[in-house]
Parts: C-alpha cells; structure tokens; sequence
C-alpha cells in the first residue's frame, strides 16, 4: 500500500515535470521549434518516458485545459435538478481557483501568449463544453438547443471565462469570478432568457 503510494506520488511528479518543462520550452523557443526530445531533456526523463505519459506535445500543451475543460462538460452534463448551467460554471470557476498553485499558471499564459497556434486549438478543445453549456441554457428556459439565445449565451460565457483565466490573476481573485458571472447573468437577462420567461 505504501509502495504503491509512492509510485502515484512519482508518476505525479514525473508528469508535473514533463508539463513545466514543456511549458517554459514552448514559451521560451515556440511550439514548433520544441521537439519531444528537449521536453524530456529538460525534465530530466528518456523521451519515452514522455512518450508514456503523453502521446503528442500537442497532449502536453492542452493537457491541464483539457483536463478543465473535461471536468466543466461532465458537470454541465451531470447536473442535479433545479442547477442552473449559470450555477455549474460559478461552482468549477472557483473549483479552478481553489486548486493550489503548482507554479505553471503564469508559464501557461506566457506559452499560450508566445503561441497562437495553441491558443486557436485550445479555443476549438473549448467546443465541446460550449455545446454542453447550449443544451443546458436551452434546457433551462425550455427552448431548443439550436435557438440563437442559448447558442449566443454559452459563446459569450465562454470567452468571458476564458479572459478570465488568461488575465494577470488568472482565476484567482473573488472580485473578478463575480465580475465575470454576473456578466453572464446579465446577458442573458438582456437576451430575454430568464428563467422565468
């Protein structure tokens, strides 16, 4: 049992290194120019042992948004009754923001900003949670998935969380979640989609 506990805690270790690494690398050099090869120099492990914890570098740069992003669909998914899609993405904003800071938060930024590339495909990797976030606005006020409201309303959430994350605080400040779900709640207010309509 003890053993096994550190073999987790190692592999975590292992894959939290690969990650910085590849992160500082790709800020640093660009996306492209990084091969697998420096990623695994730089976190001190064989390029298969990259290889076993990441199948691209692609994986490696979106892992942790990816990762996010997975968690926000399955909870729009999974919601209880009686949640609102406005409840869920307040509850994993600040699930985001309570994770302890590993370090790579600023690095991340600072990769995404040096990497347009990676910023369009984190954007498309966002499609998926924005279509969850459709159906559960459209299910809320009781109109169809493919009204313009809903689909307006889980686009604009979408780019207001993901300023959110890329600002200088990232999500870490109370003041600018409330700025930014109380944003939400008055578009969709202004777009008529109030529950109660």
């Amino acid at each position: 049992m003890v053993e096994e506990g550190l073999r987790e805690r190692s592999k975590t270790r292992r894959r939290a290194a690969i990650t910085r690494a590849a992160f500082e690398l790709f800020a640093e050099r660009g996306y492209d120019a990084t091969t697998v090869a420096d990623i695994a120099e730089r976190a001190e492990v064989a390029p298969r042992t990259v290889a076993m914890y990441f199948r691209t570098k692609q994986d490696i740069a979106l892992s942790r948004f990816s990762e996010g992003a997975d968690q926000l669909t399955d909870a729009l998914r999974d919601r209880r009754p009686g949640e609102t899609a406005l409840d869920i993405l307040g509850r994993w904003v600040r699930a985001e923001n309570a994770k302890p800071d590993d370090g790579n938060d600023e690095i991340e930024r600072c990769m995404f900003d040096a990497n347009p590339e990676l910023s369009a495909l984190r954007n498309a990797r966002l499609a998926a949670a924005v279509r969850e976030a459709t159906k559960a606005v459209a299910e809320d006020l009781g109109v169809a998935p493919d009204a313009l409201g809903p689909r307006i309303a889980a686009a604009a959430a979408a780019a207001v969380i993901m300023e959110l994350a890329d600002g200088p605080h990232g999500f870490g400040r109370e003041e600018d979640i409330v700025t930014a779900l109380d944003f939400i709640e008055a578009g969709l207010k202004s777009l008529g989609l109030t529950a109660g309509n």
